[in-house]
């Protein structure tokens, strides 16, 4: 159980970490439901579920049905609904040439934390170093840091990555000094990548 000393308020949070073997997820279904909390108690459940619960979490067609609905009714049944991510739309990738690109991290919430704590954003943050991206769940009146460029590892395999690069370095840039040139290239190619991200995740 958490509490957070400025307005008093508690909940319990549950992370998650699910199996990757199939013959266990059922199992793990069940413990989710078994750590429920009275009908009074806030509760966050958090982490890496190694499930998807909608075929659109997904961007490939090979899911299984029947266990997306098995871990729907099991979310039903905790009365747990997902938090919205602000800014991505997949959280893992396998990097391959073709990659299969999934929505495994989520922080899901009952009605009585959603309440409490109703001023809520959650973010993705760069997932350089992890075939997952970390998620940061804020109060949205908090302090803003600029945003930034993240470079996914996995963009350089996605049709229309060479093109947007080589389509952003050939853009005219206004100075003749080499590092000034240099510095230009690299934010147009950048934004242009950012842009083009967008359009494909968002």
């Amino acid at each position: 159980t958490f509490c957070i000393r400025a307005s008093g308020s508690c909940f319990k949070l549950t992370s998650i970490y699910g199996p990757t073997d199939s013959s266990c997820k059922d199992a793990f279904f069940a413990e989710l439901l078994s750590h429920k909390p009275p009908t009074d108690v806030a509760w966050l459940v958090a982490g890496d579920f190694n499930q998807i619960y909608r075929a659109r979490d997904k961007n490939k067609r090979n899911i299984n049905t029947s266990r997306i609905n098995r871990f729907r009714s099991t979310l039903h049944s905790c009365e747990l609904k997902e938090i919205h991510l602000q800014n991505r739309r997949f959280t893992w990738s396998n990097e391959r040439a073709n990659p299969t690109l999934c929505k495994l991290d989520s922080f899901f919430c009952i009605a009585e934390w959603d309440t409490t704590h109703n001023n809520h954003l959650l973010h993705a943050l760069s997932s350089s170093l992890s075939d997952h991206c970390p998620l940061l769940l804020a109060d949205d009146k908090g302090p803003r840091r600029p945003r930034t460029f993240r470079f996914e590892n996995f963009w350089v395999s996605l049709p229309g990555f060479h093109e947007v690069v080589l389509d952003a370095w050939a853009e005219r840039v206004s100075h003749s000094e080499p590092y000034q040139v240099l510095h230009h290239k690299l934010k147009k190619t950048a934004l242009r990548l950012a842009q083009w991200s967008k359009r494909i995740f968002s």
